[in-house]
């Protein structure tokens, strides 16, 4: 089992501390407001993602929320590893092509 701290849009990252941190699994950053599947990505959260990053190097960081090819490469150059993408595969019309244009997104900015 693995235990993880997740913080919403509105939340600064500073409330993971380094101790909270260090003792989770993962730390999720939420970039829509928790509870409401097909919200529109919020940008802004993603500097809470590379302050964590900065400070958690060898963390999972996970962002959930309004995630998909157009906005997956944003998320891994910030410091996210672990991507939630709901709305973007389930509502898409080709799931598997989704998952590969994100890999693809993703991969290219690493390259």
């Amino acid at each position: 089992m693995l235990a993880g701290l997740a913080i919403s849009p509105h939340t600064g990252s500073e409330v993971i501390t380094d101790e909270l941190g260090a003792a989770a699994d993962l730390l999720l950053v939420m970039t829509v407001k928790p509870g409401y599947g097909g919200q529109k990505f919020m940008p802004e959260c993603l500097p809470k993602v590379q302050e964590l990053r900065a400070r958690f190097p060898d963390k999972n960081i996970q962002v959930d929320g309004g995630v998909g090819a157009g906005n997956a490469c944003q998320c891994a150059k910030a410091g996210s590893n672990v991507l939630v993408a709901g709305t973007a595969i389930f509502g898409s019309q080709d799931p598997r092509k989704t998952i590969e244009d994100m890999k693809t997104a993703v991969n290219a900015e690493f390259k």
